[in-house]
């Protein structure tokens, strides 16, 4: 392997990570001269906010993605974006021409591109953006796009480090808010990723325009010596490559290129001035594998005096991203700070590809490395999901992460969800899909199985199971119980429970209508027809209303069988009143009349001592109704001629005359319900003469018709029956 001096840049590349990122996309044949062409016409006269020519960016944006190890369809990707923002209907037009994954990575690229630019602008009309907190929405906004299509990190990376190129370039000063969003987001993101190339160069060249005094500062001193050091470095690289293998140790010993702002963090973090950086001279040690690092260590401290406070064993105790590597400062015969860094080849890809070595060392068998398994493709792409998400609680400068008030999980296909704190299971299952939601009855996390309600945290990868068929429990919407967090999924639970409330109403309903047309004979009779005829948009919701006793059956039989004219004034002369009132047939006085024929009304089942009104009908003489009867209500509205004034007359022999009644029971069904509400009619000596039951869903709609004498003592009977176990409501109907 060819050696590195001090100041040479290192050359690794993350050609796995690349090819991961882009395997979504399909290789086409010349695809970017294509994508050139096609961008060409619209972005060629067209200049960014920046100043620069936008498709001379575009061919530098596909420059960077190839020294980065880019293929030509990932290259071509970057022509599309800025093309797209020309497009009617962007996504339609790239599909067509490209694919649907060329498509969907411009528009996910453009929205992002859209936000960036909003938080730029508010930091330049004087809304700071000082640390990365202030930057959240635009953080999370990324997280998720990144979540969707990975490769709009490499994009999004490619075109602002070109961007700080081109003011270099032309010795210009990038805006604050560009420089800093470059040093406080794009930087970490590349670190997080282990793209070295780009987070070195791009925190130099924002620090440059941030900081242009202490960075040419920093700059001098480096140049000051930089001959000599570079000299004395290779000269101790090479003793050193040598004498480890004179011991038996296989190493490859490299120098480390210095960068301008890791200096200047060392010289601020430790309050020290530039000739006390250790790492100022630096190498790199490379063995085989873990005893060969020890063995390393070992002859190298023989070799020189180490500063002990200067030694980190990150093989023992890996970093929380993965890294792994012993770190020690030893000193020259003349005194001099030598950094010296000691790693096997594959702790060294690690460091340097970052999450991409999940990919290049699937060996690295079922625990990996630093215990993050790298089994295959899903556990790669869950590695940088996870290293996005590190990279969210990086920026924030604490483990608990930017947005306190959200978390994100991990499905089983390695995608972002994003949850309020305290979520659960049953929030993760409602916020993928709502049937996902309704049918979940467990959930593993991260492999092992836990209650729903277990609180979710951050970067953990859920799986709920669920059933063919159901609906959610009652217990989910007990806040003390903790199952739901999210305010969307609450409201999803509480819509099934009305919906199947509504659904019980309407199968009421229906029966009742269905029965009601058998009994007229008119089964043949369409029900959406007969809704129409009433005034309802559809039969539910005629059914819904005569489920809930709102709407009289008596308006249906009304509509099928019309009332008669009304009769000719002189078909019925009423006489005078005698000075001695009688008591017609079926106990009812009509007052001024004694010899008309009364009937009472089947729609409302009038009984003493009810307030009643009489309607005089056509060849049935006069139907009694009570005074509250909405059927009689109508009746009167229509014909008020044909009202007459009646009242309750007193039987011959006392408790003679008893009058049918219809109680309406709803209850939760069980076994013995009909048994224990017959007994209670029973014990209180009234006498049921007809019964309809039905069922639906556990609840059961009962209607009892019963002979009583007095309905002021059915009211006292009916609150016996409302304390039978499981009844819900009994009235009178």
């Amino acid at each position: 392997m060819k050696s590195l001096t001090a100041e040479q840049p290192d050359s690794a590349q993350v050609p796995e990570l690349i090819a991961a990122a882009e395997q979504s996309l399909p290789v086409q044949a010349n695809a970017l001269a294509r994508a050139r062409a096609f961008a060409e016409p619209f972005i060629a006269g067209e200049t960014l906010d920046t100043g620069e020519n936008t498709l001379a960016h575009a061919d530098a944006v596909a420059d960077i993605l190839k020294s980065m190890g880019g293929s030509e369809a990932m290259q071509a990707a970057s022509y599309l974006v800025y093309a797209s923002t020309h497009l009617n209907k962007p996504q339609e037009v790239i599909a067509k021409a490209f694919g649907e994954n060329y498509a969907a990575l411009a528009s996910e690229t453009t929205k992002l591109v859209k936000v960036q630019e909003q938080t730029r602008s508010a930091e330049d009309a004087g809304h700071r953006l000082d640390d990365a907190r202030a930057q959240t929405e635009t953080v999370r906004k990324m997280l998720l796009a990144f979540s969707r299509d990975l490769r709009v990190v490499m994009l999004r990376l490619a075109s602002r480090l070109q961007t700080l190129r081109f003011h270099a370039a032309r010795k210009g000063v990038a805006p604050p808010s560009v420089a800093r969003e470059a040093l406080n987001v794009f930087a970490p993101l590349a670190n997080r990723l282990g793209i070295w190339q780009v987070k070195w160069e791009m925190e130099d060249l924002a620090f440059r325009f941030l900081e242009p005094e202490t960075y040419k500062k920093v700059a001098g001193l480096l140049d000051e010596k930089r001959v000599e050091r570079e000299g004395y470095v290779e000269q101790l690289r090479t003793t050193l490559e040598a004498q480890l293998r004179n011991q038996g140790i296989h190493a490859q010993v490299h120098g480390r290129p210095k960068h301008i702002y890791s200096i200047v963090k060392k010289m601020r973090g430790k309050s020290v001035d530039f000739d006390h950086v250790f790492d100022i001279r630096a190498l790199r040690v490379i063995v085989p594998d873990v005893k060969d690092c020890y063995a390393a260590l070992s002859w190298v401290h023989d070799q020189f005096d180490s500063i002990a406070s200067e030694f980190d064993d990150y093989i023992a105790r890996p970093k929380a991203n993965g890294y792994q590597s012993l770190h020690t400062v030893v000193r020259d015969e003349a005194g001099k700070p030598i950094e010296i860094q000691i790693r096997t080849q594959a702790m060294h890809d690690h460091a340097e590809h970052g999450v991409a070595a999940h990919w290049a060392y699937k060996e690295a068998g079922s625990k990996g490395y630093a215990g993050v398994a790298a089994s295959g493709e899903y556990d790669a792409k869950i590695a940088v999901l996870r290293q996005l998400l590190a990279w969210e609680r990086d920026l924030a400068g604490s483990g608990e992460g930017l947005f306190d008030d959200r978390i994100y999980v991990l499905t089983p296909d390695a995608a972002i969800v994003e949850l309020p704190q305290g979520a659960t299971p049953v929030d993760f299952a409602y916020s993928v899909h709502t049937s996902l939601g309704h049918r979940c009855r467990g959930a593993k996390v991260d492999g092992a199985m836990v209650p729903l309600n277990t609180p979710l945290q951050n970067g953990q990868t859920v799986e709920v199971t669920t059933v063919k068929e159901g609906g959610p429990s009652r217990d989910w919407l007990n806040a003390e119980l903790g199952f739901l967090a999210s305010h969307r999924a609450k409201a999803k639970v509480r819509a099934w429970f009305n919906e199947q409330v509504k659904h019980e109403t309407v199968a009421r309903g229906r029966e009742l209508v269905e029965k009601l047309l058998q009994r007229e004979g008119r089964t043949a009779m369409k029900l959406e027809d007969l809704a129409s005829q009433l005034g309802f948009k559809s039969a539910d919701d005629l059914f819904a209303v005569v489920g809930k006793d709102e709407f009289s059956l008596r308006n249906i039989e009304m509509l099928l069988r019309p009332p008669e004219a009304p009769l000719p004034q002189d078909e019925f002369l009423l006489k005078k009143p005698r000075a001695a009132e009688k008591t017609p047939k079926g106990g009812v006085l009509v007052v001024g009349l004694d010899s008309l024929m009364t009937q009472l009304a089947k729609c409302c089942k009038p009984a003493p001592p009810d307030a009643i009104g009489g309607f005089v009908t056509r060849g049935k003489g006069v139907s009694i109704h009570r005074s509250d009867c909405s059927n009689f209500r109508e009746l009167a509205a229509r014909s008020v001629e044909r009202v007459i004034e009646v009242e309750w007359g007193k039987p011959k022999t006392e408790g003679a005359a008893v009058y049918p009644v219809d109680v309406s029971v709803e209850a939760a069904d069980r076994q013995g319900l009909l048994r224990d509400i017959s007994e209670v009619f029973a014990k209180e000596k009234m006498n049921v003469i007809g019964v309809q039951t039905q069922s639906v869903k556990g609840t059961a709609w009962m209607t009892f018709t019963v002979e009583i004498a007095d309905s002021a003592r059915l009211n006292k009977v009916l609150s016996v029956v409302a304390d039978v176990q499981g009844v819900r409501s009994a009235r009178r109907r």
